[in-house]
């Protein structure tokens, strides 16, 4: 898959970083995001997402952490080299780390310094007298001028503990705004930023400073979006994730200049003011809002198109882009407006080559043109994808509608679709038949929907059925070629979808070479009242 190589500069680096070399990966992350990920099947870290977003970032080694709700520098290793020097200069303390936090209390006129021990409690970490055995934390707090209207202090951490900042700043009277944790006063975010780094270059020994300001005023679900998605090449993207975004039940997303709100009820005077307010701050011309289904499996209703409800638009098509692709989106074309965003990673593998750390689309043995079957085509993101780095396509859909809205993306795009091929038609069916005919496929895409029905297969539901469509899909795979599998229900576990994987791979005698797992992207945030509802692997099969 290499038509796009020379191409592909388009696809610049997401703006969080900041800085980078043959050595070192500077990033300024977001508040709202892990370092590293918690958990298997949870959430990416930046770190995770970043080491498996680029090949020449496979070796990126974590140096230093920062909290998922503090903000700021964390610098990443990319060689040995530069893994050990840094290593070696946050534990003998020769790394200069400034924070900067902004409190609702007073603060004192001079500078203070604390130096306990740290004991966990719970959630929480406590400042206690130091004492034999302890580990302890040293923080100096200088004041610093008001930022955003509130008191502003400067942190200087000497050595590297956990909650360190947080727990010192409660312990001495002035906690953290945001930091409810510590009892700091409600808000928009735990306002606490790594302003400034200052550390010797691993290669050259010379010192380096890194230095980005707070942006406290900022509305954090837009930070946090403006971090990781890069406007040049992406204009869409979920502003708002329900309560993974504090608030429950809303979903806002962006298709470049109109804005789609989404809830099981219609638009609230609040979030009607809200959602004028987003207009405004985005240079938006219209929004629309849905009313969800409560049931996957509820018959589609005149009402479940989208409705203007602000600004105005000549049409309902629109183009939009998506890692510098371009797609046509129908903003009253039903239940859905034509693109999935939550899929946006996974198309950008497709067009990259790329899945994961030391993890390629297409093997070193691998010669000619890759032959991709994309099953549940839609609209054809995935396919169009492909085809962009080269592959030879073929899509199934049930309806002949959106499998002519494919061929319009592949147009839009200056693909001519006849080089491909579209099957109209349920797709057990099809299955059945390629097999028939022993045509085989070098990629297999396999992204039903939660819920379906067609008279041949009767009704298909994901939580049910997958590991009957993993079986049907299994025989038109060549060997060592690649299955994309993904889930999209709040009913069916990550352990159980990978078990539904894998076990009609084993009845199948053959063997899994290589598996990468991807969570939803970070405008999804995947939190205890906003649990995963995506849930995507990669898998290479002998």
């Amino acid at each position: 898959m290499d038509r796009l190589a020379g191409s592909l500069a388009f696809l610049v680096n997401p703006p969080c970083v900041l800085f980078e070399d043959d050595d070192l990966l500077v990033v300024d992350k977001p508040a709202g995001i892990n370092t590293h990920s918690p958990a298997p099947h949870a959430g990416e870290g930046i770190y995770d997402w970043l080491r498996h977003r680029e090949p020449r970032w496979a070796s990126l080694a974590i140096v230093h952490r920062l909290d998922r709700e503090t903000s700021g520098l964390i610098v990443f290793a990319k060689t040995a080299l530069a893994s050990r020097s840094l290593t070696q200069q946050f534990a003998g303390r020769t790394v200069e780390k400034t924070y900067v936090l902004l409190t609702d209390r007073p603060v004192p006129e001079t500078e203070r310094r604390l130096r306990t021990a740290l004991v966990r409690s719970g959630d929480r970490y406590h400042a206690r007298p130091p004492h034999a055995g302890a580990e302890i934390a040293e923080t100096l707090f200088r004041p610093a001028p008001k930022q955003s209207g509130h008191n502003c202090l400067t942190a200087h951490p000497l050595t590297g503990k956990t909650h360190q900042i947080r727990a010192h700043a409660a312990a001495l009277g002035f906690p953290i705004l945001g930091d409810t944790l510590y009892g700091g006063a409600p808000a928009a975010r735990v306002s606490l930023h790594a302003q400034r780094l200052v550390l010797n270059h691993p290669a050259t020994e010379a010192r380096h400073t890194f230095e980005c300001p707070a942006r406290f005023d900022a509305h954090p679900s837009l930070i946090l979006r403006s971090a990781l998605i890069n406007p040049s090449e992406t204009n869409t993207c979920r502003l708002i994730h329900g309560a993974g975004d504090t608030h429950p039940g809303w979903y806002l997303d962006r298709f470049g200049e109109v804005l789609l709100s989404q809830s099981a009820a219609p638009l609230t005077r609040s979030r009607q003011s809200q959602l004028t307010d987003w207009l405004s701050q985005l240079g938006c011309r219209a929004a629309f809002h849905k009313i969800l289904l409560r049931r996957p499996d509820s018959p589609p209703t005149s009402s479940a198109a989208p409705q203007l409800v602000l600004g105005t638009l000549p049409s309902p098509i629109i183009q939009i882009i998506e890692n510098a692709v371009r797609f046509e989106i129908d903003l009253q074309a039903g239940y859905s407006v034509g693109l999935f965003l939550d899929q946006r990673d996974n198309r950008r593998r497709l067009i990259t080559g790329h899945v994961a750390a030391c993890f390629p689309i297409t093997r070193p043995d691998r010669a000619g043109r890759l032959e991709v079957l994309n099953t549940f085509a839609y609209t054809g993101g995935f396919s169009l994808c492909a085809a962009l780095s080269g592959a030879r396509t073929t899509s199934i859909d049930l309806s002949t509608r959106y499998l002519d809205w494919a061929r319009t993306n592949f147009r839009q795009n200056h693909l001519n679709p006849d080089d491909h091929t579209f099957l109209a038609g349920e797709v057990f069916d099809w299955l059945r038949r390629l097999a028939r005919k022993q045509h085989r496929f070098d990629l297999v895409l396999l992204d039903p929907p939660t819920f379906s029905r067609s008279k041949s297969h009767g009704i298909f539901r994901t939580e049910k059925d997958y590991a009957g469509l993993v079986a049907a899909a299994l025989p038109l795979l060549n060997p060592g070629g690649l299955l994309f599998a993904s889930a999209n229900t709040l009913r069916l576990p990550a352990r159980d979808f990978l078990n539904s994987i894998s076990e009609p791979i084993t009845a199948a005698r053959r063997r899994i070479l290589q598996q990468h797992f991807v969570p939803q992207p970070f405008d999804f945030p995947i939190t205890r009242d906003e649990p995963a509802h995506l849930k995507t692997v990669w898998l290479r099969i002998e």
